[in-house]
């Protein structure tokens, strides 16, 4: 693929700039207006705060009463918190030019999603939670999408496929009128956001498709910037597991001293840091291709395939971070029976779910490693993540194992998924330990500099070029200083 770079033009400040596409295609060939590898903007970061609040509230609802219907509303409210993310997301990958109008955009969606966090969860209690979660969704959707559109007029590179979104999606919001009447029964408004949901994912990815750009016949096309697109995602993935660390420290659940519920806090922070480390690690290939990078099938598996893990992750997040709360108020005694079964199986499939998502993810990694450079190759390497998965699916069978056992079980098997894929991604020959090197000062020591600083203060006036010039020979014989 060949590829084109155009480098921005210095310009003077402005409030309102011209948002102008940063990447496109040009008949296959891929343009863009900096070399630079792009990160999260602070603003971006700041947003994500707001949705560590949010997702949490969600993911509490859940836990507090597992049933059924409440999974089945968690994934309905989750979804359409994720679509809003994703419209700011692409947003800022292809436009990010950090103006005024961005930042109030990005302010005015923050201030929606709080309306839409604080009632999504009650929308099947009350009718005035349920229009006004819905309001403020179409609301910051319609905004996400007149920016699009607003952008298409600025910028001709992604025109076409941004109408083409513009029209399909907000067509597709039209989907959730039924949920503001009340006559409508809750099954039939269940069905309905849905049915809705699964358009909206279709939409994006059928407007982003190579079969949208032929059916379009454009000649400049979109492109994403991989290394910011990665990063929201790495993002929003630590949002998730966020979700275990908060409730083990927030109310000293795990006080005084120590006990059984510090024992269960320290054992969610494991599964935590396991979780963090088995994303980071990939494929565990010593270089790989990136899914984005790769092909259009891995790209648009490997962006959908992160609701279910987000949506896991925070509900198994928030049931492992509560045990340390499961004790007796009354008595301070360990208190199991307060942890009841549903709340386990919720617990243990939402972590077996994320690991047979994390195991998608890196399987869609292509590998370019040669020759079997490393111990085992890559099926073999991966393969403790479905097998661990499955027996974490099915360990609320044993219904021996009390609530510490099980999370402690939970924590083993993370632990030996980590040991297992570093080990078996050595490559052949490696060593436990490396030899250290350059551990000695050079010759002269490590007084050169002191020692002129002192004589310097010494030296005559008349004699400061001479002494100058001592200390830069002393420095040159010492290259560490």
């Amino acid at each position: 693929m060949e590829e084109e770079h155009h480098e921005p033009k210095a310009d003077p400040r402005y409030l309102l700039r011209q948002p102008v596409a940063l990447q496109w295609f040009d008949n296959g060939k891929l343009c863009q207006r900096s070399e630079e590898e792009r990160q999260a903007s602070r603003f971006e970061l700041f947003l994500d705060l707001l949705y560590v609040a949010i997702l949490a509230n969600f993911a509490e609802n859940l836990a507090e009463d597992v049933t059924g219907v409440k999974l089945v509303k968690y994934i309905l409210i989750l979804s359409p918190s994720w679509h809003v993310w994703s419209d700011l997301r692409e947003l800022m990958n292809s436009f990010y030019n950090d103006d005024l109008s961005q930042r109030i955009l990005i302010l005015w969606i923050m201030a929606v999603l709080v309306v839409y966090g604080n009632n999504a969860p009650l929308v099947d209690e009350d009718i005035s939670a349920m229009r006004s979660a819905v309001g403020a969704y179409l609301t910051a959707r319609i905004s996400s999408n007149l920016a699009h559109l607003y952008y298409s007029f600025s910028s001709y590179h992604h025109r076409a496929q941004q109408r083409l979104w513009c029209v399909l999606s907000t067509a597709g919001l039209c989907v959730y009128i039924p949920l503001f009447f009340e006559s409508i029964p809750l099954r039939n408004k269940i069905a309905v956001a849905a049915v809705a949901i699964v358009y909206e994912e279709a939409v994006w990815i059928f407007c982003y498709s190579p079969a949208a750009k032929r059916m379009l016949r454009a000649r400049y096309t979109t492109a994403v910037n991989i290394s910011h697109e990665v990063d929201r995602f790495a993002a929003f993935y630590i949002i998730a597991l966020g979700e275990f660390l908060y409730t083990i420290v927030v109310g000293s659940p795990a006080a005084v001293g120590f006990n059984l519920s510090l024992m269960r806090a320290v054992w969610t922070l494991i599964i935590a840091f396991c979780l963090n480390w088995l994303y980071l690690h990939g494929d565990c290939s010593v270089e790989s291709t990136h899914p984005l990078r790769h092909s259009i099938l891995t790209a648009f598996t490997w962006a959908p395939i992160h609701l279910p893990l987000i949506a896991s992750l925070l509900a198994g997040g928030h049931v492992a971070a509560a045990s340390a709360k499961a004790t007796d108020p009354a008595t301070g005694e360990d208190a199991e029976h307060g942890f009841s079964a549903a709340q386990r199986w919720l617990l243990c499939a939402s972590l077996g779910t994320g690991l047979f998502c994390l195991y998608i993810i890196a399987l869609l990694h292509v590998s370019k490693d040669t020759g079997c450079a490393l111990l085992l190759p890559k099926p073999f390497r991966l393969m403790m993540r479905p097998i661990v998965g499955l027996i974490l699916i099915l360990l609320p069978l044993a219904h021996r194992l009390n609530l510490t056992e099980t999370l402690s079980v939970i924590m083993a098997l993370m632990v030996w998924i980590v040991i297992w894929e570093n080990i078996t991604s050595l490559q052949r020959g490696a060593k436990l330990w490396e030899p250290w090197t350059e551990t000695k000062y050079p010759e002269g020591g490590n007084k050169g500099y002191y020692r002129s600083k002192v004589d310097h203060e010494h030296v005559p006036k008349g004699d400061a070029d001479q002494q100058k010039a001592k200390d830069g020979q002393v420095l040159e014989n010492n290259p560490s200083e």
